[in-house]
């Protein structure tokens, strides 16, 4: 097929503002892909369909009019946004989704702020436009505002302007007048993207942006072909960012996209877009080209990571007990693995053979990890969440966030008391006419570890909250983190009704009866400042008038549900979450009474546990 008869696009968006799923509608529509019931078949793995986001960049290729649309579903979130970036070089255009209800987010500002830079002249689909309370006039108008605030030419404010529901699989140019498919989105993708342009005269180049692996073909990496051809089993070389030859080889495998399917193929020419297996070291940001050139293609530089985890073996007496795989070295070679394809990711050795530090780019970027691992088999301990910081000039740095929060005005006070604690400046605040108010903080990350789940609670789970990084700027005073203390196993054993419903006094229990405990596990949340030891498996001494039957009549509270997110942003710096294939418990880093007291006094001097 002619670049002339090539569309490159990608979908760009706030999380959850729909991209992924106005993608599935244009699959089926065209043909290309039948989903079964409701699923959306560009979330690919189980964690992307149960949490309803996008982790992982994907190209698919849609065949419309004699032309093939290559499209890029990329992540709406904060901690994925390094994959945006890069994805937007590989493209000519782009199609901008905003909620007809929520309008511009912070990562709209973000994904679309870079699309500009690389003047790309995107479509603004306002989606989402059947809720009850969408604003689409208004929408438009705020975009319009951002469009105009990132410095946009008045080509790119020149915008055209489209109206969907994407779930319904409806696109339409007024949305009073609803369509029943999408293909006026499809016309308008051919008529306002430019053909892909690239000089087959030059020897072949390309641009690393997607790594994946493959069980059969090692390393597969996917770019746009920058100039050139490029054939099957031609010589070929991997250069890094300042020109340095990293590998060389052949192209074992080419591939051109069809679908949700690679399709191989013996030859690929400028400006269409490839996945390509032959150079086990390529990574993202790398150029691959023919052996002659000597200058390497301009790369967005790699954000850093701005937050680090350590990742141990489970040494609770519980160990093994759910999992099979328990080793240091089973883990480290995991988590180096995954550090060769996950792009925002750094691993390093740990201070002890048996741990390792690992980075990324926020909490939900870890969490995903740790999820998958735990699904894979693994057990591990893991250590709370702690900010990467720098030093210029002698000045110590630590990175800060823009949080922008939408909040019920009944709630709107307690949100602005508890950012205050945690060292954010409210930087606007916006009122609207549904009782609602939309807060914009700036402060540091370290302050929002474990803000969270405390957020959802003080507004009764009605907020949106959401985070985009924004700075390294010069630290502040310590922000306020958890205030209470937390109910400590001294005893190992089963947990019994009894007991539990005299603990219930003392604060907010996480564990229910019948659940087997050790000797240091967190069995839940003291209601004072300080730690408490307890016996949560002491059973009640029975007698002709005390009998074990009147257990029956007791009624506990349910426990607090712990979740991997909650138990990370939960945890101190003693302290560490046990995650299992079938369990999440807290611990203590000291698995008896001494070691805790030590650790204490350790943490009390200031000094690293």
């Amino acid at each position: 097929m002619s670049t002339a008869n090539v569309r490159n696009i990608a979908i760009i968006a706030h999380v959850d503002h729909g991209k992924t799923t106005l993608v599935d509608a244009l699959l089926k529509q065209t043909g290309t892909h039948e989903s079964e019931g409701n699923a959306r078949v560009m979330d690919s793995n189980d964690l992307e369909r149960e949490r309803g986001i996008t982790i992982l960049a994907k190209t698919t290729a849609i065949e419309y009019k004699n032309h093939r649309i290559n499209v890029v579903d990329t992540p709406g979130h904060a901690d994925f946004g390094g994959e945006v970036e890069r994805i937007l070089g590989m493209v000519d255009g782009c199609v901008l989704l905003v909620d007809a209800a929520e309008g511009p987010m912070p990562q709209t500002k973000f994904v679309l702020g870079k699309a500009l830079q690389l003047g790309l002249k995107p479509i603004l689909v306002v989606n989402k436009i059947d809720r009850s309370d969408a604003r689409p006039d208004e929408v438009v108008n705020e975009t319009f505002d951002l469009f105009d605030s990132l410095g946009a030419t008045d080509e790119q404010m020149d915008f055209p302007i489209l109206y969907a529901v994407g779930r319904d699989g409806w696109v339409a140019k007024d949305y009073k007048h609803p369509t029943t498919d999408c293909f006026e989105l499809l016309d308008l993708v051919l008529t306002h993207v430019p053909a892909p342009k690239g000089d087959e005269t030059k020897p072949f180049s390309m641009l690393v942006s997607i790594i994946e692996r493959n069980e059969f073909l090692g390393r597969v990496v996917t770019g746009r072909v920058h100039s050139g051809t490029i054939k099957k089993n031609q010589p070929i070389k991997a250069m890094d960012r300042e020109g340095n030859d990293i590998q060389r080889g052949k192209a074992v495998q080419l591939f051109s996209f069809h679908g949700l399917k690679k399709v191989p193929v013996d030859e690929a020419r400028a400006g269409e877009i490839i996945a390509l297996a032959g150079l086990d070291e390529a990574f993202v940001s790398h150029t691959i080209c023919a052996p002659e050139v000597a200058k390497p293609l301009p790369a967005v530089e790699i954000d850093p990571p701005t937050m680090v985890m350590t990742f141990g073996v489970n040494d609770s007496p519980l160990s093994g007990t759910e999992g099979k795989k328990l080793t240091s070295r089973e883990i480290g070679a995991r988590l180096f693995q995954e550090a060769e394809t996950n792009v925002g990711l750094r691993v390093e050795q740990g201070g002890s053979a048996e741990t390792f530090r690992v980075m990324g780019r926020g909490e939900l970027h870890l969490g995903v990890l740790i999820e998958t691992m735990r699904r894979e088999g693994f057990e591990l301990s893991i250590s709370r969440p702690e900010t990467i910081m720098r030093e210029e000039n002698g000045v110590k740095l630590e990175p800060y966030e823009e949080i922008v929060i939408d909040v019920d005005d009944e709630f709107a006070g307690s949100v602005m008391e508890k950012m205050g604690l945690r060292k954010a400046e409210l930087t606007n605040m916006i009122a609207d006419h549904h009782g609602k108010q939309r807060l914009i903080f700036v402060g540091p990350s370290r302050g929002m570890i474990g803000y969270r789940s405390e957020f959802l609670t003080d507004t009764r789970g009605t907020g949106v909250l959401t985070r985009q990084f924004k700075e390294y700027a010069p630290v502040k005073s310590t922000p306020a983190g958890r205030r209470n203390g937390v109910l400590v196993s001294m005893a190992s054993g089963t947990s019994t009704a009894y007991i539990l419903n005299e603990l219930e006094a003392r604060g907010t229990l996480f564990v229910g009866a019948g659940i087997t405990i050790y000797d240091g596990m967190i069995v839940g949340e003291n209601s004072r400042e300080d730690d408490l030891e307890v016996n949560p498996t002491h059973a009640k001494k029975l007698s002709n008038v005390r009998a074990a039957g009147k257990d029956e009549a007791i009624r506990l509270t349910p426990p607090r549900d712990i979740t991997l997110e909650y138990a990370l942003t939960y945890i101190q710096d003693d302290e560490l979450v046990e995650v299992t294939p079938k369990s999440i418990r807290l611990r203590k880093k000291g698995l008896d009474t001494h070691e805790r007291k030590r650790h204490r006094r350790a943490m009390e001097a200031g000094q690293t546990v």
